[in-house]
């Protein structure tokens, strides 16, 4: 019988409403209270417990605060990777965001996808589907981005777009839902 945090990794539907599920996320809200109150010269690009919670993040990458994370650990961040204040991510499946891609303020990834049964739904059933960044992306201010999607290389999502499909490399898109608008 696998844990609900193996079925979560494994993209398997699990049961959010797991003691080893709370302890991670108690874990790292600590981590990002830490961040987000610490003066910019203590804190550095990242704060300390932060940083040591992340799956990876390449030094020169920078987390502004306020930041939210739901676990951190499934959070990698490459060289350059800008995070602007108030930015969220719910990181229930693997989050990778690439060189040089820069989020703006408010910016929100979502990787817990709830079961569509208002039973299970009540349950805390839900599933991790992953996001994929690519590198020297640019993601406006209060875009939201689903479960799931892949956003190529060098594409830009405009400021409060609802990213509800992948995105091509090199690709603009905007609004809600967010579609291309044919340029590049």
């Amino acid at each position: 019988m696998s844990s609900e945090r193996e079925k979560m990794a494994a993209g398997d539907w699990y049961c959010c409403l797991d003691d080893e599920l709370d302890a991670l996320r108690v874990k790292a809200r600590s981590a990002v209270h830490q961040h987000n109150i610490l003066p910019p010269d203590e804190r550095g690009s990242i704060g300390p417990l932060l940083g040591k919670l992340l799956k990876s993040a390449a030094g020169s990458a920078f987390i502004e605060a306020p930041f939210h994370c739901s676990y951190g650990l499934n959070i990698s961040l490459g060289e350059r990777v800008y995070l602007n204040a108030g930015c969220i991510i719910l990181d229930s499946g693997r989050v990778e965001i690439g060189a040089g891609s820069m989020l703006g303020p408010g910016v929100h990834i979502y990787c817990a996808d709830h079961h569509r049964d208002i039973t299970l739904r009540g349950q805390g059933i839900e599933r991790a589907r992953s996001v994929l960044i690519g590198n020297d992306v640019w993601i406006g201010g209060g875009a939201i981005i689903l479960p799931g999607v892949t956003i190529g290389d060098g594409a830009i999502v405009g400021a409060g777009s609802v990213v509800t499909k992948s995105v091509a490399p090199g690709d603009i898109v905007v609004g809600n839902p967010a579609r291309s608008t044919g340029h590049k």
